[in-house]
């Protein structure tokens, strides 16, 4: 065992003592390495860590977001990268593809198994042989028809403990929510006893117990086997709410932090070059906590900050707060970065930005929001008041406006996602904004889920045809965000890890320097967030070539049209 290897064994074996009585920890930390061994012969190890490049964009998308009749799902999806995607999205972020119960696959029956109208696990490994998979690790909680829990009602002792049930005379009014659903659910045991279980999501989504060691060594196999599959990258799902301690928040604890730096160790130790996502979606100080130092805790951390302040900022043309946001943010080493994006599966969440937005600039997002007959899902406070949490529309509604020609619309749509693939980190797309789809009214009413208006299920077929088609609508934002990302790929100074700085040209501008002589050649990337013309000043040393147009930009006063974007290599 070499000298790296030990000296990360010894942090594991620290973070564990933090959480266990030493003998408990002496014993995880064994059973940890023994996965590890079981594992090696089931995965091969890179030979040196692979860094995150310029050429790393992600599409975000469920198994069968696309649909042909008689072939798996993830089989179409695989033949959508190689027809289309090919060149341009290097990383896959396949949403929970498991047997599940309830919430779209979030609440799942079992880890080790792919849904039987998905496909099976040759198609993951399959795809993973064109481009790095990303995988759910849906490790806070799992389906209340689990085989886990299932065993833990019907008494069976190595599953004692594997879930959180209690007293409910305990007062959890500290407790964070993310819902308004009650935060204990009774379940009868084998015995007929009353189990008051803990569920942070919902009824039919146990929490798992991670003062049982013995979870933490089964999530810890549960990883392992994701990363056999040919996941190289492993979203942390929900991990605010891992360790619980009644009487505070039971959210983002000093106990959930060391579980994610004991993933990390050990999947570290199993493949070098697997990268650990977390998603928590809380407020940004809250949410930037979990790089740790930089080196011990998450590879990257989704930025939930971003896809409100866009938002904000283009319904206002206003990029006051974006920028002055962005001037603040720091790592706390080269080797993290930022998950960068505007849509996904889930709606736009406001939490992480009620520390940025007052409260009229939140009422803002709302009323857009309600304005493209979208949805305000809400969350309870400590206080017992209701406020909104998260905005359920496709994000290309949430920020277009009624009535206006359809090239303004792609326009301000295209701008949106140009600021995601100019920010520091690694840019995500989600296959809705691709696609160029709206609001999906008749999908909320039939499964009458908010979060259903952004998950639309689309023919093959239907969608090769929109996609061929350059002057409809999704034909116009396919081929402008492709476009947009071949570009992307080719200069390092959009590297994950590169140098940036924000930029002052004026209120309705958001302008972003990527990048310098150590990362190659500099990038200025401008973004009109008006609906008119905007003069900017380009001092001598922004000037360039427009990437986008390979026309040059001399330095000087310059008429920016409304929503227009310049990627300027100096």
């Amino acid at each position: 065992m070499n000298e790296s290897r030990n000296s990360r064994d010894t942090e594991r074996l620290g973070y564990l003592q933090t959480l266990y009585s030493e003998a408990e920890a002496a014993e995880l930390a064994n059973g940890i390495e023994s996965l590890i061994a079981q594992y090696a012969s089931k995965v091969a190890m890179s030979a040196e860590p692979t860094r995150l490049t310029e050429s790393d964009v992600a599409l975000i998308t469920y198994g069968d977001t696309l649909n042909e009749s008689n072939t798996p799902p993830l089989r179409v999806l695989h033949r959508f990268h190689r027809e289309y995607l090919a060149g341009i999205f290097d990383l896959v972020h396949i949403l929970p593809f498991h047997p599940y119960s309830s919430d779209d696959g979030f609440s799942v029956i079992d880890y080790k198994v792919i849904r039987a109208d998905l496909g099976d696990w040759d198609d993951i490994e399959n795809l993973s042989e064109d481009c790095r998979i990303m995988a759910d690790a849906v490790i806070n909680h799992l389906s209340s028809q689990s085989r886990w829990f299932k065993e833990y009602l019907a008494g069976n002792p190595e599953f004692a403990d594997f879930f959180i049930d209690c007293d409910p005379d305990t007062d959890l009014s500290a407790v964070v929510r993310p819902r308004i659903s009650p935060l204990l659910t009774c379940y009868n045991d084998a015995s007929g006893r009353d189990r008051h279980i803990w569920t942070t999501f919902s009824a039919d989504q146990v929490d798992l117990n991670f003062r049982n060691p013995s979870v933490l060594l089964a999530v810890i196999d549960v990883l392992f086997f994701l990363i056999s599959k040919g996941a190289s990258l492993l979203r942390l799902d929900a991990v605010t709410f891992l360790w619980k301690e009644p009487g505070t928040a039971c959210a983002n604890l000093a106990g959930t932090h060391a579980l994610i730096k004991v993933m990390r160790s050990a999947v570290s130790a199993l493949r070098d070059d697997v990268v650990a996502i977390t998603e928590t979606n809380v407020p940004h100080r809250e949410n930037v906590a979990y790089f740790g130092n930089g080196y011990d805790e998450a590879h990257m951390v989704y930025n939930f900050a971003l896809p409100p302040l866009i938002a904000h900022s283009l319904i206002q043309g206003d990029g006051r707060h974006l920028s002055q946001w962005a001037k603040g943010l720091t790592l706390p080493s080269n080797e993290v970065c930022f998950f960068n994006f505007s849509a996904s599966h889930d709606g736009v969440g406001v939490r992480p930005v009620e520390e940025i937005l007052n409260a009229d600039e939140l009422q803002q997002l709302v009323d857009a929001t309600l304005a493209a007959k979208g949805r305000v899902s809400s969350r309870t406070t400590t206080d017992g008041k209701r406020r909104p949490y998260e905005l359920n529309c496709t994000f290309l509604d949430l920020i277009a406006r009624a009535g206006e020609p359809e090239s303004v619309t792609v326009s301000r749509f295209v701008a949106a996602q140009a600021i995601v693939l100019a920010m520091p980190g690694v840019p995500a797309i989600y296959i809705q904004s691709l696609l160029g789809t709206r609001n999906d009214f008749d999908l909320v009413e039939e499964t009458g889920r908010a979060r259903s208006i952004n998950r639309s299920r689309h023919d093959y077929s239907t969608i090769e045809s929109k996609l061929d088609d350059k002057d409809g609508l999704a034909g116009k934002i396919f081929t402008a965000l492709t476009q947009l990302i071949r570009v992307r790929r080719k200069h390092p100074a959009f590297n994950p890890y590169a140098k940036f700085q924000v930029l002052d040209l004026g209120d309705s501008v958001f302008a972003l320097s990527r990048g310098g002589k150590s990362d190659g050649r500099r990038v200025c990337s401008i973004v009109n967030l008006a609906g008119q013309n905007v003069e900017v000043r380009i001092a001598a040393e922004l000037a360039g070539i427009d990437l986008l147009t390979n026309k040059p930009t001399p330095a000087g006063k310059h008429t920016l049209p409304p929503y227009a974007v310049r990627w300027l290599s100096s």
